[in-house]
């Protein structure tokens, strides 16, 4: 009976991973402590991280024109220049050759201005399969006169 209690143990500490301490015990040990490992950082753009490791800036882009399956994206945020004489734009892309700016369209009132951005897929490359990860884009609008109190608007949002 002995044997069998010794073999069954056995088992039980090979199947835990471990090796007992004392192969006379008649009892198992209380199992280990375990303390499990901290979550990893998380690898989304624009995702928090770390406390002491800043987000990534967007990335800069220039519109590229001449895009295939254009569409209106919409954009996150607007933020004048110190003269008011352009905007910056940010916006949540996908990589390229997928996700590509194509055009950025401004239509200035005295009371709005409306900004409408435009991406689609680089013709050189039609079918390609991108991966699905979105990416933090961010591009410069001039604009024709100041901003001087205007409201910015999205033109993709209705």
């Amino acid at each position: 009976m002995r044997k069998i209690w010794l073999a069954a143990l056995l088992t039980l500490a090979v199947a835990c991973g471990e090796t007992p301490s004392d192969t006379t015990a008649s009892a198992p040990s209380a199992p280990p402590t375990h303390t499990p490992a901290p979550p990893p950082a998380s690898t989304t753009p624009g995702a928090p991280g770390p406390a002491s490791a800043p987000a990534p800036a967007p990335s800069l882009v220039t519109p590229a024109g001449h895009t295939v399956r254009t569409r209106k994206v919409r954009w996150l945020d607007a933020t004048p220049s110190a003269d008011g004489r352009s905007l910056e734009i940010v916006w949540w892309s996908g990589v390229e050759p997928c996700n590509v700016l194509d055009r950025v369209e401004v239509a200035e009132t005295p009371k709005t201005v409306t900004v409408t951005l435009y991406e689609g897929t680089d013709p050189r490359s039609p079918d390609v399969a991108c991966i699905d990860i979105a990416l933090k884009k961010r591009t410069a609008v001039a604009l024709k006169a100041p901003l001087d109190g205007r409201k910015v608007v999205d033109g993709a949002a209705g």
